[in-house]
């Protein structure tokens, strides 16, 4: 029965708590809502925002809960003052590696050097961008593998981007001495046209002890194909080479047997052994960068709502001082807006769910 007495005399001075404990709950719930509904109109901006508010959420919602809890003000501060202690702690023990990455994550964006989609190399790490983040991007590789780079290593090291209008894809071959260089060129330019380079051209970039060294290169437009048109560059300069009698001496050939000297090493020629064209087969590509592509795809979709609900809140701010005939032309650019967005988020929620 004392007990009972003691609980209720007590329990108002745990209401404030309890109060404060269920406002924190739905408060947060409410932000991180909030955030996921908004990050469809802030595109880009949402692996930014949301970590950086819900971080400031949080430490406000434990300084509400301490300042709540019924004990002496003595008590509490010292409670709040540990609390700050604690958090400062935190701060420095891992602003190098936290706040670095966090800053650099930031100038990325600011830079803009590369978007999501984009092929990417730096260090040796080849890939598309599948993600960005405040504190990290993420590379899908060739072997369809993601690869997690840190924004400070990023900034740290030299990025090199593939431009979204087109690139210049080579590959080097070495050949013997006794192979005409104006004839090697004509049969490489032969090659890279083959392998769907367009303007290609062709350099001499060594002369060694025993080969000579070419370089044949072209411009692919369609980026998206980087990783086949290499491939494909390397195996129709192979083949156009040995079908003209030219043995490739790459890297070097060391001969330790007579032959004669009319014998050729080369395989020999089978038509049917050749790859099927672009045309005929998938790319290897969409398999290998799928979540590159997704993401690629999702933020172009996100690009576009933005455009869109920015034109619709001019379009009702114009609606306010226009006249009549104005009103009906302007009602009638919001539906048609409106039914935009419908579609823009329809693709987006699918993409979402793939």
């Amino acid at each position: 029965m004392l007990g009972v007495l003691n609980l209720g005399e007590t329990f108002p001075q745990y209401i404030p708590l309890l109060v404060t404990l269920a406002v924190v709950a739905i408060g947060l719930t409410t932000v991180n809502w909030a955030l996921k509904k908004r990050s469809r109109w802030v595109g880009k901006q949402q692996n930014f925002v949301r970590p950086l508010v819900m971080l400031c959420a949080t430490a406000v919602a434990l300084i509400a809960i301490v300042i709540a809890i019924p004990i002496e003000p003595g008590t509490q501060d010292q409670l709040l003052g540990l609390f700050g202690l604690v958090l400062t702690g935190i701060i420095a023990l891992s602003s190098t590696t936290f706040v670095s990455n966090a800053m650099s994550g930031l100038m990325l964006r600011s830079v803009g050097s590369f978007r999501s989609g984009d092929f990417i190399e730096v260090d040796g790490h080849f890939g598309r961008v599948s993600g960005r983040g405040l504190f990290h991007t993420e590379i899908q590789t060739q072997d369809r593998d993601l690869t997690t780079l840190p924004n400070l290593y990023l900034v740290s090291n030299a990025v090199k981007v593939v431009r979204s209008s087109g690139t210049i894809i080579s590959a080097n071959v070495s050949l013997g001495y006794d192979a005409s260089e104006s004839k090697v060129e004509l049969l490489l330019v032969q090659a890279a046209k083959r392998a769907g380079l367009e303007d290609p051209f062709v350099h001499v970039l060594e002369l060694g002890d025993y080969t000579v060294k070419y370089r044949i290169a072209g411009f692919l437009e369609d980026i998206k194909r980087l990783v086949t048109a290499r491939s494909r560059l390397h195996i129709e300069s192979l083949n156009t080479l040995h079908d003209a009698g030219i043995e490739v001496m790459s890297p070097s050939v060391m001969m330790q047997r007579p032959i004669p000297s009319e014998e050729r090493i080369m395989p020999d020629k089978v038509v049917a052994s050749r790859i099927a064209s672009s045309h005929e087969k998938p790319l290897p590509e969409s398999r290998i960068f799928d979540k590159a592509e997704q993401t690629e795809a999702i933020d172009r979709l996100e690009q576009e709502l933005a455009k869109r609900g920015s034109e619709r809140t001019e379009l009702e701010k114009e609606l306010e001082d226009a006249s009549e005939a104005e009103k009906e032309a302007l009602m009638n650019r919001i539906e048609i807006l409106d039914t935009e967005i419908e579609k823009l988020i329809k693709s987006l929620d699918i993409e979402h769910e793939d």
